[in-house]
């Protein structure tokens, strides 16, 4: 495939409705890149499958919720092609030449896996699809021939085992078909949940969607972990740690008065309700045109199946290009 323009692959796991961490991780770096690049954004449904067995309703029925946080965040079907990975079966043909190229033990040493894994509390009985995903991933970005995939720094370790495949399938058919890629981090590579854990999750109950009502960022901002040694406004405060500074590091315009803001807080004398005053007007700005958004595209869910059928339709044009030269690099090209 050629194209004057760089090609990116980006993705989410359709488990549930986009929050703010995915916005800042790589979203509003996607809406931008779509202008510059040729971006196919996939909406991860069969690997959400791999650790939700039982609950396949969750997945299905969240798809349509991803696509409309895509077009409510700003992402144009006209620029980025969106489609349903469970419906472009050569993701998952060339997945199944790229395991032929990786060991057990290696994707258990994958970092990314390992927390996975831990998080989920699976120890051994790890489900094959849910192991192998890494490899599932390498398939999604090397049909596509992606150079660019913007991701958050987590998941780093994928990106080096997708051209560690690539590296290989290419020495091992001995010619130049698939290619390497490269990560692009946003500046915020991550968000912390409002209870002050490490990472936002919906299923932790400390994320702000991006459908989220102006009740309910007020609310949140309020339940926001801060400093507990900031018992007094006059007490010095802690700025490390503090979640309300780590997202007003991540959405407000004005990082000058930012600056003066966190040198107050530490030496005493601001009290915690200023600052998430000023955070929620932040968000509130941010999300209420997102969310009028998310509403409009929501009363035509029909249009927003449509867009999902063409961009899906594009997918297999352009990754069935890739899969013809993955097999007649192999050989299996046997009725010519």
């Amino acid at each position: 495939m050629s194209s004057a323009k760089p090609v990116v692959l980006t993705g989410d796991r359709t488990t549930g409705p986009l929050h703010l961490g995915h916005y800042v991780g790589s979203l509003r770096a996607r809406v931008a890149l779509q202008h510059t690049t040729q971006q196919f954004l996939l909406l991860a449904d069969t690997q959400a499958m791999t650790d939700n067995v039982g609950r396949h309703r969750k997945v299905t029925d969240n798809v349509i919720e991803v696509a409309l946080d895509y077009l409510a965040a700003g992402i144009d079907p006209g620029l980025s092609t969106i489609f349903i990975q469970s419906q472009v079966p050569e993701l998952a043909e060339l997945t199944q030449y790229l395991l032929n190229l990786v060991t057990v033990s290696r994707l258990e040493r994958n970092p990314t896996i390992k927390d996975e894994i831990r998080l989920r509390g699976f120890e051994r009985d790890i489900p094959a699809g849910f192991l192998t995903y890494p490899v599932s991933q390498a398939g999604d970005i090397t049909a596509f021939k992606a150079t660019l995939v913007p991701v958050g720094d987590d998941q780093l370790p994928m990106i080096e085992q997708t051209n560690e495949l690539v590296r290989k399938f290419n020495s091992a058919v001995e010619r130049q078909v698939l290619v390497e890629c490269e990560a692009v981090l946003s500046p915020v590579t991550r968000l912390p949940g409002i209870d002050g854990k490490a990472k936002m999750s919906k299923s932790l109950n400390n994320a702000i969607p991006l459908g989220a009502s102006a009740d309910e960022i007020k609310k949140a901002v309020n339940r926001m972990y801060t400093d507990p040694q900031h018992l007094r406004v006059d007490d010095p405060g802690q700025v490390e740690g503090n979640v309300v500074f780590a997202f007003l590091d991540a959405f407000d315009t004005e990082p000058a008065t930012l600056e003066e803001l966190k040198a107050h807080y530490r030496r005493g004398g601001l009290a915690d309700s200023v600052l998430k005053r000023r955070l929620n007007d932040h968000l509130q700005a941010l999300l209420e045109p997102i969310r009028q958004r998310r509403q409009q595209f929501s009363m035509d869910r029909g249009e927003v199946l449509n867009i999902l059928r063409q961009g899906t339709e594009r997918a297999r044009q352009v990754s069935g290009q890739t899969m013809s030269e993955v097999k007649a690099a192999l050989g299996l090209n046997y009725f010519g």
